[in-house]
């Protein structure tokens, strides 16, 4: 369902463990770094009205998922603040092809992984995180990630066939399994 071709292993829980805190800060920029991925695929492809329409609803529910890491933050005490970033989502976005419509296929891609990785974290924590809030808020979470997984990939077949679509999301989700795999040190919701 998921396209990831690999799983999350045991280091990134641990990392989690240890560093709760700076992920819930990290989640939070996540919320609205997608919300503005979102915006900007309806800003470059405002004549698919499809594509128009699902971005919208994803851009306001990723700015509702800001707005409630904001509120469990502020309930926790824990000061909202800028941090560097992972390398992840950026070295993701670095395989974005430049020439149309591979470049509208590969920003759909990539946009369908990130939320695919962060819907299976969003399991894992809601799995493993010792505070009941946080489990329910993650199990919460869950369902809508995986629906902007989907509808990413549906829309990248606007752009071309079905066998090109998933040929490509097959390559990059290999790709984004080796990211995953070399992790990154800081505690992150990508890292």
């Amino acid at each position: 369902m998921l396209s990831l071709q690999s799983q999350t292993d045991a280091r990134w829980l641990a990392m989690v463990a240890e560093h709760l805190d700076e992920l819930l800060i990290d989640h939070a920029h996540c919320e609205k770094k997608a919300a503005g991925v979102a915006m900007n695929l309806i800003f470059h492809y405002v004549e698919d009205d499809e594509l128009c329409r699902e971005m919208a609803t994803i851009v306001g529910e990723e700015l509702e998922h800001f707005a409630l890491v904001r509120d469990l933050l502020a309930r926790r005490g824990i000061p909202f603040r800028r941090l560097k970033p992972s390398s992840y989502g950026a070295r993701l976005h670095e395989l974005i092809r430049k020439q149309e419509p591979d470049r509208a296929v590969d920003r759909l891609l990539v946009a369908s992984l990130i939320e695919a990785r962060s819907c299976e974290r969003f399991r894992l924590l809601a799995e493993h995180v010792a505070d009941a809030e946080l489990r329910a808020f993650y199990a919460g979470l869950f369902e809508s990630e995986a629906r902007h997984h989907t509808a990413y990939v549906r829309l990248a077949r606007h752009f071309a066939s079905d066998a090109t679509v998933n040929q490509r999301l097959a390559e990059l989700s290999a790709i984004e399994s080796q990211l995953i795999a070399e992790g990154d040190p800081l505690p992150r919701m990508h890292s």
